[in-house]
């Protein structure tokens, strides 16, 4: 039986530290976002799949009519940002056809907001149609006050 002395656990554990930072890009944890969709429609199944092969862990619950509307505004979603679904990452909602790297770039930075929207469902954008067909489309943020700025312009293929 072999006896493991003090050195041997330290000189273990050193090693432990110095390569825990190289292994933890590789086991860092996906975004997770909740969706809540309208059950019948068949783009919100298309955005979902999006967000998976984008790397997001997504969680789907179907609602429909006034429950829905109602929880967009309780979230601080104007109702001229309403689209189809509404997902919420990290205190954050995302309204409507908000590309991956949008919600992203939202994480990142950070800022004091509600979240982002693409209002409507413009063809082209994530679930909506091909991108190289896609319509011009603004993504936008929206603010804690209920105002809104523009995030991300997308132009038209």
């Amino acid at each position: 039986m072999r006896t493991i002395t003090r050195r041997h656990m330290l000189a273990t554990a050193t090693s432990c530290a110095a390569l825990a930072p190289l292994a933890s890009p590789a086991q860092a944890a996906a975004p997770a976002i909740h969706v809540v969709r309208d059950r019948n429609c068949g783009c919100c199944t298309a955005w979902v799949d999006i967000l998976r092969d984008a790397g997001f862990e997504v969680t789907t619950e179907a609602s429909y009519g006034t429950l829905l509307i109602r929880h967009k505004l309780e979230n601080g979603i104007p109702q001229e940002m309403h689209s189809c679904h509404t997902g919420e990452i990290e205190g954050y909602m995302v309204e409507g056809h908000v590309p991956p790297a949008d919600i992203r770039r939202l994480l990142a930075e950070r800022p004091d907001a509600v979240g982002l929207a693409v209002p409507g469902m413009p063809y082209g954008s994530p679930g909506m149609g091909p991108e190289d067909e896609r319509e011009a489309f603004t993504v936008f943020l929206i603010l804690s006050d209920g105002t809104t700025e523009v995030f991300t312009r997308y132009d038209a293929a």
